[in-house]
């Protein structure tokens, strides 16, 4: 499926690294974070969601939710997130259903072996569920301002 900005976003049920269960469609903030990510524990995912974890503040001050979604189990979410002390949500998608349904679960190149992965990808929801904007391919330095940004300019 390949979504676009302004398109109703898929709803998902996924759990967070504690087995409670996320649904986005009964998320009730201004807006919602959903950001994809390839593995946790690696340097840019690691960054990604330090750098989210530190604007969290700054995120809730306009009513929104952040949640990071991965392959990875529950279990490394739960490594991953005391390691760090990271505050935001991460979700498992250890089937990866939801990452195919949202167009990130892509053929990657790494020094030319061809592969499946994460394309490191998030999406800003408003309310309605509506996708207000895509970030594709992130380059993670600068991001999570980046997104802060746009909802504070909408």
């Amino acid at each position: 499926m390949n979504l676009e900005e302004g398109s109703k976003i898929p709803s998902f049920n996924l759990a967070d690294s504690n087995g409670n269960k996320i649904k986005l469609n009964e998320i009730k903030t201004d807006y919602i974070v959903v950001y994809f990510y390839p593995k946790d524990d690696t340097p840019g995912c690691t960054n990604q969601a330090k750098d989210f974890s530190k604007l969290k503040t700054k995120f809730l001050k306009k009513n929104t939710e952040i949640l990071g979604i991965s392959p990875d189990s529950i279990e490394k979410h739960q490594k991953f997130i005391k390691k760090y002390n990271l505050k935001i949500k991460l979700l498992s998608d250890e089937d990866k259903k939801v990452s195919i349904k949202y167009g990130v679960w892509k053929e990657k190149n790494l020094y030319g072996k061809k592969y499946m992965g994460i394309e490191r990808t998030t999406f800003l929801v408003s309310k309605e569920k509506k996708i207000l904007k895509i970030w594709r391919k992130v380059r993670v330095n600068g991001h999570a301002e980046s997104v802060l940004n746009e909802i504070i300019n909408i």
